[in-house]
C-alpha cells in the first residue's frame, strides 16, 4: 500500500476518535468550524479510500 493512502487512513482512524461526528445534523445549520470539520473529514475519507 502507498505511504499517501497509509498516511490518509491513520489520519482517518484519528479523526473518528478525536473529532466529533455531526452526520446526524442539518448541514446548513452547522457553525462555520463546524462545516470546517465536516470538510476535512470528508477530505480525509476520499484520500483514504
Amino acid at each position: 500500500m502507498p505511504f499517501r493512502k497509509r498516511l490518509f487512513r491513520l489520519l482517518a482512524s484519528i479523526n473518528r476518535v478525536v473529532l466529533p461526528k455531526l452526520w446526524s445534523k442539518d448541514l446548513l445549520r452547522l457553525t462555520p468550524l463546524q462545516k470546517a470539520i465536516v470538510g476535512y473529514r470528508y477530505w480525509v475519507t476520499r484520500n483514504a479510500l
